[in-house]
């Protein structure tokens, strides 16, 4: 049976350093939420006019059966081998998703305005996403309900995507998409 795993001795610290690891991967399985309301960068215009959002997809492991090296082989000089390695049976990481970044098309931050973001917040109530009085502000529970209401129909996100936005019949649907 071939080895998939690199040959690492086995001491206390690569004993401790595997068990950081895997609690690292372990909470790698859902994306963080930024607690700023506010977008990091907020989107420009490109050249056609449209906005462009980018969110962080991180990476997910899953811990699998493995063989970690304990003993390595000991071999003579003309390669011959005097004493096999000693493998043990271990739980290993194994990346499942690479990390990576989805970009989606957003409303420009003209268009965020407080009337807009207020309709929003009227349009997330109605739906059952958002509680409380419309501000007009895109403030964390507005950012957490379109979050919410995003991540039910596909896009894990919290910035506001212009797919969404038409959905909730806030932003007019191109007549060309119609036909």
């Amino acid at each position: 049976m071939p080895r998939p795993f690199m040959a690492i001795p086995v001491t206390r610290g690569t004993r401790l350093l595997a068990t950081l690891l895997g609690l690292a991967a372990a909470g790698c399985a859902t994306p963080p939420k930024n607690p700023d309301p506010a977008p990091a960068v907020a989107p420009t215009p490109d050249e056609t006019g449209r906005c462009w959002a980018t969110e962080p997809v991180p990476a997910i492991y899953e811990q699998v059966g493995g063989e970690i090296l304990v003993i390595p082989a000991e071999t003579a000089p003309d390669g011959t081998v005097l004493r096999a390695p000693v493998y043990r049976r271990a739980m290993v990481p194994r990346l499942v998703r690479p990390r990576g970044e989805i970009r989606f098309e957003t409303p420009c931050p003209a268009l965020l305005t407080p009337g807009f973001v207020a309709s929003l917040q009227r349009a997330l109530a109605a739906r059952g996403y958002y509680v409380g009085a419309p501000t007009g502000r895109m403030d964390a529970p507005t950012r957490s309900a379109v979050g919410q209401y995003q991540a039910r129909h596909g896009l894990d996100s919290d910035q506001l995507s212009v797919e969404t936005a038409r959905d909730m019949g806030l932003i007019a649907v191109p007549r060309a998409s119609l036909d």
